[in-house]
Parts: structure tokens; sequence; C-alpha cells
């Protein structure tokens, strides 16, 4: 039964992302009873009152990226995809992830590791991400309003930051990891990259870092033929560490 949570309610080209329980959903297909969708369970169809049917979901990380309650540009899911990827990311792993942002990215590591800390400095965003992340029903991460070099309490199996990352930020990353575990970074902009790169070189070792330029192209098909999409395919940068 999926109960009073959050849902997907698609069908005739339509998605609505609602709590179940109380209340109705008005479609101009007709009103959906949400305490009937309460219920229900995952793929259950459900009708409007003009019986029109529609299709009943829990939703999943991608739908949290698409309907979760935003405070800036997320990591695209590619993204979020590479370093659960590079580092090898399980559960067995306890993962800090500092730059919460709107938790869409947590969300994803906290379906595949053990326990996921996760810090956000600014107080607002921080509420907003718990929000997101007590939507997609995880008890496995805590929420942290405080900055990446507060957090004292290693040692982790990941690291990963997402934000504005100064040296003494690798310096406090690589202090806080397990031997053998894996630091990660998303950045924007090549300077910061630049940056990631020379301080993880200096105390990871050349040998333990690699950098990837992250991209993406979606093919287009037509009635000409099947390209790629001329859309800008590039997000930003990969850095990924060990330390042995």
């Amino acid at each position: 039964m999926i109960g009073p949570n959050r849902v997907i309610v698609r069908g005739h080209g339509r998605e609505y992302y609602v709590r179940a329980g109380e209340g109705k959903l008005s479609t101009d297909l007709g009103m959906i009873d949400l305490a009937a969708v309460a219920e229900l369970e995952s793929g259950d169809t459900i009708l409007t009152h003009l019986e029109k049917p529609f299709t009943v979901l829990v939703p999943r990380p991608t739908d949290f990226f698409s309907h979760g309650k935003r405070t800036g540009a997320p990591m695209m899911p590619k993204d979020i995809g590479m370093v659960i990827a590079y580092t090898g990311m399980s559960a067995r792993d306890r993962v800090l992830d500092a730059g919460t942002g709107s938790g869409i990215a947590t969300i994803f590591f906290g379906g595949v590791a053990k326990s996921v800390v996760t810090c956000e400095a600014r107080e607002e965003f921080s509420r907003i991400a718990e929000g997101n992340i007590r939507d997609a029903g995880l008890t496995n991460v805590e929420c942290r309003a405080c900055d990446v070099l507060a957090v004292t309490d290693g040692p982790f199996d990941v690291v990963h930051l997402d934000m504005m990352i100064e040296p003494q930020h690798v310096e406090h990353a690589h202090g806080l990891l397990r031997t053998g575990g894996y630091f990660a970074t998303y950045t924007p902009f090549l300077e910061q990259t630049f940056c990631v790169m020379d301080t993880a070189r200096r105390l990871f070792g050349e040998e333990c870092v690699q950098t990837f330029e992250c991209m993406e192209r979606e093919l287009t098909r037509s009635a000409r033929g099947t390209r790629p999409s001329t859309k800008v395919s590039h997000t930003g940068y990969l850095t990924i560490a060990r330390k042995i």
C-alpha cells in the first residue's frame, strides 16, 4: 500500500506529482480521489470520476530530479551516475555529500549507499533538500545545515563535493576518507577544476587522480535520418581520486 506519500500519477500524456492520502487531484479528464490512491500499490490504475484511467507510481530518483522542489540547478542524472560508477559506491558505504542543494544527488546516493551524511551551508536550502529527501522515503540520510569543514565524524568511504571548492576543502575531504575510499568533485568551470586537480594530485598522488568532462548527446530520429542532437552536451567536470 502506497500510504500518505508522494506519488506520480500518469496517463493520457499528463504527469502529476502529488501526495496521496487526502483531497482530490483535479485534471481536465476528471477528479482523482487521493485517499483512494493511498490504498493502491505502485503500478495500479485509478479512474477519474469521468472513468479515465491513470497509472499510479511510487517515485524513483529520476522523478525527484524532474519534480522535486529546487533551490538551483541540480547535477544531471548522468553526472550523478558517473560519481556512483567511478567511486564504486555500494551498500557497504558511508558517504559524505557536501553542497546538498536541492538534495537530488543525495537521493540517488541514498538509494545505493548504506548511509549518507549530506551538508549544506545555506540553512534554507538544507530545509528544502530535507523535504525532498523525506518525500523520497529515505531513512538512511542525515541532513546537516553546516559547512563541510565542520564535519569531523569520519571516516567515510566516499566524499563527494558539489560546491565552490578551495584547497582546504580537498584537504579536509582527504582527512575524512578511509584508506581505499574515493573522493569525487563536480565542478562547472575549468579554473575550479584545476584547483581540485592540483590539490588532489598533491594529496592523493598523481596516479590516483582522474578528471573527465561530463558529456551526453541524445539521438534524434526523423524521416530524413538519425543523428546526434545539436543541443549543448557539456555539463561540467568530474574529478575522482582514491586514497591509497
